[in-house]
């Protein structure tokens, strides 16, 4: 059967299967059961039932976009830059008719896309970093979501790699998840859940969740699965390092009291065991009593045993980072420990025992959180990539999913997430599904006197820092446009050097781009505004102007000296910044520009600065 054959058949079952689900007037149960899960036949089923809604709502959804937009949109996707003027003549070049695929498995083979989706994974974990110090283990994370990405593991083996983490974290790029909170139980169980799940359980760390299902002890009970991490300093030959490890055998600090010494002073009557009434005598004791007989208490006596206090790791002040267990705490009386608190996930009330070690407990959530049988995991991820290459999410903002959440075409994600699944979690399939699609690969709504639904149309995204330093580096790469680790040039001033924090040269320029640009990518795009300081960087930074110069042996000079028209030279620079060629007009205004400033090279100085300045340079589109 052809391609075209296939695709139209399973197109037709998927429209069948929405007409049904329809008709009982309600979405099916957990995931949808698949008639095919290869990337083609998914992209198709998701077409299908996008299609199936616009023509129940009587829409129109956008041309198929131009080879030219389509380039460049799923270069700064899967690539992280624009695409150089010779890969847009290659391509528009090509007859396949299946250029379009291959040039998708063509980028996510590539190191480029390796590279721009662990920045992007960057952002997600340390934006919202609580600890100060797991800023110098960025660049660990970074290169170790590279290697990941590169070996395409799958989306729960890195998950689980994340949570169980142990080690230096100058050394384990995994620690880099845990260090961004400093082994906080409370904040690795909202950050767990909100970038892994999707679900903003931490809006229950106080009080019952306002909006959802979720109770307070639902979300102190998920945190009781970290309390066990300790962030240990470390200084070897002058060299401070953090270390991210288990504190099985309880608190680097001296114990609170000393088994023998507290059996001595209470058991009065001499019989091996302490009751209430004895630990009164002590009131440190005491106040801990009840939960030591929780944990201790192995016969259900009500009394603990000298063995039973021997054996069990006392718990340190406050309620983690090396505490043998935690405890949720009492809002009504914050000096007091709090209420002894069991490990369960609220998902499917998975739990462990008190006493369980820390990695067999993280592991044990691990399990729980990346099983196919949790409906949010496969989700939250399906959610999070569509959103950032659509410019909409099902869910909106993406890390605010849940029960009492209505998602706008759930059947879509319910079979993006089931063919997430059923590929074990291969990131690349879900990205090259989803660049597959109609929905991805529609044109930019035109006119504004009609609002469309979401995904009948692409919508514009706002680039992250890496992407436009990319870009940058790319316009300005000259003719070795696959160099994409090439320099920009800049004006040597005397006694003066471009440095960030220590760094220089790339890495000055590459963080001085990250640091204006970046922005957390859970942040709805609607959020999203540019700033007086980010304006002014692309306006005046010597990054910019050095490298816009129609003087030396920089590109515009290049392409003023091959060409004395105009026109040619216009196309040119509009090609290599935008992707595109000028319009009419465009080239109406450019050329009353050159004849107004009457100096060739200033006049296209300004244009090709005017460009990288412009709206479309710095969106996706």
């Amino acid at each position: 059967m052809s391609l075209t054959k296939s695709t139209a058949l399973l197109s037709m079952i998927a429209l069948l299967a929405l007409s049904a689900t329809l008709e009982a007037g309600k979405r099916p149960e957990g995931l949808p059961v698949l008639t095919s899960t290869d990337a083609a036949s998914v992209a198709a089923q998701v077409d299908a039932l996008l299609d199936a809604s616009f023509v129940e709502q009587d829409v129109t959804p956008t041309r198929t976009a131009r080879d030219e937009d389509f380039l460049r949109r799923v270069a700064l996707d899967l690539a992280g830059r624009i695409p150089s003027p010779q890969e847009l003549a290659e391509f528009q070049k090509a007859a396949e008719t299946d250029k379009r695929t291959v040039l998708i498995d063509k980028l996510l083979e590539s190191e480029d896309y390796s590279k721009t989706w662990a920045s992007y994974w960057r952002e997600v974990v340390f934006s919202r970093a609580t600890e100060a110090k797991s800023r110098r283990s960025r660049g660990v994370f970074q290169q170790w979501m590279t290697e990941q990405l590169q070996d395409n593991r799958p989306w729960d083996e890195m998950t689980t790699d994340l949570l169980t983490a142990t080690g230096d974290t100058q050394e384990v790029g995994s620690t880099g998840f845990l260090f961004a909170h400093g082994g906080d139980p409370a904040e690795l169980a909202g950050e767990t859940s909100r970038i892994f799940l999707g679900i903003q359980i931490q809006c229950a760390n106080c009080h019952d969740h306002p909006y959802d299902q979720w109770k307070r002890e639902d979300f102190h009970e998920f945190a009781a699965f970290f309390p066990r991490i300790r962030v240990r300093t470390q200084k070897d030959d002058d060299k401070r390092t953090f270390i991210i490890e288990s504190a099985d055998n309880g608190s680097s600090r001296k114990r609170r009291f000393d088994p023998n010494r507290v059996f001595k002073s209470l058991d009065r009557d001499r019989d091996g065991k302490l009751t209430a009434d004895e630990a009164k005598r002590n009131k440190q004791f005491a106040k801990r009593f009840d939960r030591i007989v929780t944990v201790a208490d192995k016969d259900g006596d009500g009394a603990i045993s000298r063995d039973e206090v021997k054996n069990l790791p006392m718990p340190p002040q406050g309620q983690g980072r090396g505490s043998s267990e935690y405890f949720m705490p009492d809002l009504e009386n914050p000096s007091e420990p709090g209420t002894l608190t069991e490990p369960v996930f609220f998902v499917d009330e998975a739990s462990v025992p008190f006493g369980t070690k820390d990695l067999d407990r993280r592991s044990s959530l691990a399990d729980a959180m990346t099983s196919p049988d949790n409906p949010w995991f496969a989700r939250a991820f399906a959610n999070r990539i569509w959103s950032e290459m659509l410019g909409e999410g099902f869910y909106t903002p993406i890390d605010d999913m849940g029960p009492e959440r209505s998602a706008q075409h759930a059947a879509v994600l319910d079979t993006l997430a089931t063919g997430f699944v059923a590929n074990q979690y291969d990131i690349k399939w879900l990205f090259r599904t989803i660049a597959n699609t109609q929905a991805y690969q529609r044109s930019v709504q035109e006119s504004t006197d009609e609002e469309l639904p979401a995904f009948a149309s692409m919508s514009p995204t706002r680039l992250r820092g890496d992407q436009i330093f990319n870009s940058v580096v790319q316009v300005f790469a000259g003719d070795r446009g696959g160099d994409r680790d090439l320099a920009l040039p800049m004006r040597k001033r005397k006694g003066k050097g471009m440095a960030v924090m220590g760094m220089k040269g790339k890495d000055a320029r590459q963080a001085a781009f990250a640091q204006l640009f970046n922005y957390d990518p859970s942040t709805p795009q609607a959020d999203l505004v540019g700033s007086i300081p980010q304006a002014l960087f692309m306006m005046n930074s010597p990054i910019t102007n050095n490298a816009i110069q129609a003087q030396g042996r920089g590109v515009l000079t290049r392409l003023l000296r091959t060409t004395e028209d105009d026109d040619r030279a216009l196309q040119a620079v509009y090609l290599r910044v935008l992707s595109r060629q000028p319009t009419e007009a465009e080239l109406d205004i450019c050329h009353d520009h050159i004849a107004e400033i009457g100096d060739r090279g200033d006049a296209f100085e300004d244009i090709m600065w005017s460009l990288l300045n412009s709206s479309e340079f710095l969106t996706k589109r």
